[in-house]
Order: structure tokens, then C-alpha cells, then sequence
């Protein structure tokens, strides 16, 4: 990527820009394909002009590995920025590592589960890490955090782990005196507020929303109707946002702009008889058999996983180690065969959700269809055109990625639970990256729905929010389980 572009910010761009510029704690969340990455490699340039240090960039894999070094090789003004990825091999990570010491400038990036290699790695070198800035991409991977501040019989302050791995080793390294620390994302909450505590905490440590996230609920919500996990009270809303505004800047680029939305497309398909009763047989009696082979749901979660593996034509059997599938039926694949087919040409993006969709899928499609894997050359294919029909799993390719110019048609094959996943995927070549990236073309989404199946509790989950646990039960009552 030699051609470099000049660079004019949108007047939100500038907003996000003098936001990190002018302060050291702060959060942006900014609808996907606002350009947060070139605002925010645009600020840290202009820190690094009058602040000496390197800058951590921490994000979801494929983004540290390609998204932020391609992002700063396209524009004029970030020449003198240059990114390194601190991923792969050990060997790889520690030699990124010494480069940041070396030249204690530029920005290195990381995926959030090498984070406590980094903070093991810089105790053995005996060394301080070199990072004066801090900026956590698609911040929800903090979500999950649940670690206070305590003070120690000596006095000293220190964090109590709690919540995932990654988050807990961050924690040890935001709050170091004269750090800077930047949050990006474009869906802060998108499983209730209850996913805000923990990214926050990384702002104030809790100052604003509760020094636990106990404090936290017991402030803002209340046990659900149906007696399982928390909903928030009616003035949940408002106080929050009145609690954090003045350390989050929130834009939507439908505010500037007059995006279409998505044309959207549910193609139903019907489960042929042997299916049908295979599916059935699950649904009510959490027991059926394969090939002779035992498959058991224990509980309502496997019961529906297994019941969307049987919607989309597989399923997985036996309790060995290579977990066998065994093929049901292929009425989404002859679905998604059609849309391809009325594509003409046209690229297609196809979201699917297990392995063995994917193992299917490769078969039906032969030399046209690849996989999203590891390799940054599969996205630069993908956008050059290269690739008729792209399968990529939510959970891999959602965060960060551009790949919208590749095309405007994506197809959710399978479904499941995760709404930030779903919506992640779908700004992947979104309205607001299309418009970004001057293509003057509407948005298709199709999904292939296996009609009276959990495939329709899934869609209810993402129209109305409402909890999980909540839809199943609601639909095990209906189905009379």
C-alpha cells in the first residue's frame, strides 16, 4: 500500500480528534465506520509532538494484526507514524517489544489475550513498559471486568482482580502516572447497560457508575419479572448518560449524514420430513439419534444450540475429541446458492456460526468461496474483488475490519445469540464504511431462516433486546415443553 491519501477530517472526525487531544481519560463511542482509527492515529501524532512515548493500541486480533498498520500506510499526514503489530510467535512479540523501547515513539498494537504476556515479558526484562498512551479498540472486551480499588495495610492502593484475565492485567497498567487512556467503540452497550460499568471503571474507576459493579446494580436495576438476571430501572437510562457525558464523546454518523438504511431480506426455508422430526425430537424430548449416535442437551443452552446446528443442516455427535458432525439436510445451502446465483457476479459476504457450517459451506462452493482465516492477504483479496463468496465467522471478523469495498451483500447463513457480534458484522461493509468509502450503493442483507425453529427466537432477540433467557422460555411455554 504505497498511495497515500490526503486527509481532510469530517467535522465529527475533528470532535474525536480534539476529544483525545484534550484530555487524558476519555471515552469515544462512535457509530461503526465513523474512521475512529485514522482520528485517533491522527491525535496520537499530534501528542507525540510535544509528548515523548510510544502508544499501545489494544484490539481484537485481525485488528491489531492489519487494521491499524494498513489504516496509517493510507493517509499523507500519518507518514511519520509507524504501527507495529506486537503479535505472533514469541520471538515476534519480543522483538516488537524491544522496538518500543528502543525508539519509546510511534504505536504498537496488541491483541487483548497477549496483554499479561506483555506485563509478564516487560517484569523479566525488569524494565517499566514504555507506553505513555493507552487506546482500547472495540472497548467491550472490558465489559467483563469486576475488579475494585483497595488499599492495602501499607497503604498502597492496588486492584482486586475480578472478570476476564485481560481485563484485570490492563487495570495494572492504565492508572501508572502520566498515562493517557482512550476508549473506542461503536456499540458501548449492546447487551443492556449493564455492559458500561466495566468499561468505565477504566475511566474513573468507578467515580461515576460505582466503585463495584455491585454498587453498580444496586443503584440502576432490579431482578427480572421472570426471576433471572437484572433489567434496568426506568430512570436507568438517563442517569447513566447524565453520569458519564463528560467523559464520552458519543457520534453517529446518521446525524451527519443521510444514510439509507439496509434492504432487508428474510429468505424462509422449510426442513425437508426426516429433519423436521430429527428437530422436533430435540425440542421436546432433549434426546435424539444420529448414525446411531447419541446427541444429549442437557439444558435449554445446548438444547438450543443444538437445535440451530439441525437449522442450518448439521450436527455435531458423540463425545469424542474431534467432535463429528453428521449432515441433516441442505436447504440453507441450496438458499444461499440463489442468492449467489442473483448476485451476478457480485461479491457475497456469508456470516456463519459453526465449524461445520463452514466445512459445508467450502464443499458446496468449491474454488469461489474462501474463508476469512489469519492471513491479512485473505482481507486484501476480499476488497480488490478477488473473492466471489466470503465465509466469515461474527466473532473473528467483526471488530475493526474494513471490508467494504469487497462488496454490499451479506448473507447471515446461521444465527445465534450474540447481538454486538450481529451488529459488528453487518458494519463490516455497513452504510456508514460504504459512504466512507465513496461507494454510492445500498446495503443487502439476507437471512436464511429455517422457518419454526430457534432461528426465529434468535431474530426476536435482536429486534426487541430483550434477554435471552427470557425468549427461550417464552418459546419452550409455546412449543408446550
Amino acid at each position: 500500500m504505497t498511495d497515500r491519501r490526503p486527509f481532510t477530517p469530517r467535522p465529527y472526525q475533528q470532535l474525536i480528534i480534539d476529544a483525545i487531544i484534550d484530555n487524558t481519560r476519555f471515552a469515544v463511542w462512535a457509530g461503526m465506520g465513523t474512521g475512529k482509527t485514522v482520528s485517533t492515529l491522527t491525535a496520537i501524532a499530534a501528542i507525540q509532538l510535544a509528548e515523548e512515548g510510544a502508544a499501545l493500541v489494544c484490539a481484537p486480533l485481525r485488528v491489531a494484526q492489519s487494521t491499524w498498520p494498513d489504516e496509517a500506510l493510507k493517509w499523507e499526514h500519518l507518514a511519520g507514524i509507524t504501527v507495529t503489530p506486537i503479535v505472533g510467535g514469541q520471538t515476534e512479540r519480543r522483538n516488537a517489544l524491544l522496538d518500543a523501547y528502543r525508539t519509546r515513539a510511534g504505536v504498537y498494537t496488541i491483541n487483548y489475550e497477549n496483554i499479561p504476556w506483555l506485563i509478564e515479558e516487560a517484569k523479566l526484562m525488569g524494565k517499566a513498559l514504555p507506553f505513555t498512551m493507552i487506546v482500547a479498540d472495540e472497548s467491550t472486551k472490558l465489559k467483563g471486568f469486576r475488579g475494585v480499588e483497595q488499599i492495602s495495610s501499607t497503604g498502597k492502593e492496588f486492584v482486586r482482580k475480578g472478570g476476564s484475565e485481560r481485563a484485570s492485567a490492563l487495570a495494572k497498567l492504565t492508572f501508572k502516572s502520566g498515562v493517557r487512556f482512550v476508549e473506542l467503540t461503536g456499540t458501548p452497550s449492546p447487551n443492556g447497560l449493564q455492559d458500561l460499568w466495566g468499561q468505565m471503571w477504566f475511566i474513573d474507576k468507578g467515580k461515576r457508575l460505582g466503585r463495584s459493579f455491585k454498587a453498580f446494580t444496586h443503584r440502576w436495576f432490579r431482578t427480572g419479572f421472570s426471576g433471572y438476571g437484572v433489567e434496568p430501572l426506568s430512570t436507568a437510562q438517563n442517569e447513566i448518560q447524565a453520569a458519564v457525558r463528560d467523559v464520552c464523546l458519543t457520534i453517529d454518523a446518521k446525524d451527519w449524514f443521510d444514510l439509507r438504511d439496509p434492504i432487508v431480506n428474510s429468505i424462509f426455508v422449510d426442513l425437508p420430513p426426516a429433519a423436521r422430526k430429527l428437530y422436533d425430537a430435540m425440542e421436546a424430548e432433549m434426546f435424539m439419534e444420529i448414525a446411531a449416535d447419541p446427541v444429549e442437551a442437557a439444558n435449554a443452552a445446548d438444547r438450543t444450540m443444538k437445535c440451530l446446528q439441525l437449522a442450518n443442516g448439521a450436527v455435531y455427535v458423540g463425545e469424542d475429541e474431534d467432535r463429528r458432525w453428521e449432515p441433516v439436510h441442505d436447504v440453507k445451502i441450496q438458499a444461499l446458492q440463489e442468492v449467489v446465483e442473483e448476485a451476478a457476479g457480485m461479491p457475497v459476504l456469508v456470516a456463519y456460526h459453526f465449524k461445520s457450517d463452514l466445512a459445508r459451506l467450502l464443499k458446496a462452493f468449491g474454488r469461489t468461496g474462501r474463508h476469512l482465516d489469519q492471513d491479512p492477504q485473505t482481507i486484501r483479496d476480499w476488497n480488490a474483488g478477488k473473492i466471489p463468496v466470503l465465509f466469515a465467522h461474527p466473532a473473528s471478523a467483526g471488530h475493526g475490519l474494513s471490508l467494504q469495498d469487497g462488496g454490499n451483500i451479506l448473507v447471515f447463513f446461521g444465527h445465534n445469540w450474540n447481538l454486538e457480534e450481529f451488529l459488528q458484522m453487518i458494519e463490516r461493509i455497513g452504510p456508514t464504511r460504504q459512504l466512507q468509502a465513496g461507494h454510492d450503493r445500498p446495503v443487502f442483507l439476507h437471512h436464511i431462516v429455517a422457518r419454526d425453529t430457534v432461528d426465529e427466537v434468535v431474530m426476536a432477540r435482536r429486534d426487541s433486546k430483550r434477554a435471552v433467557q427470557d425468549l427461550l422460555l417464552d418459546y419452550m411455554k409455546t412449543k408446550g415443553a
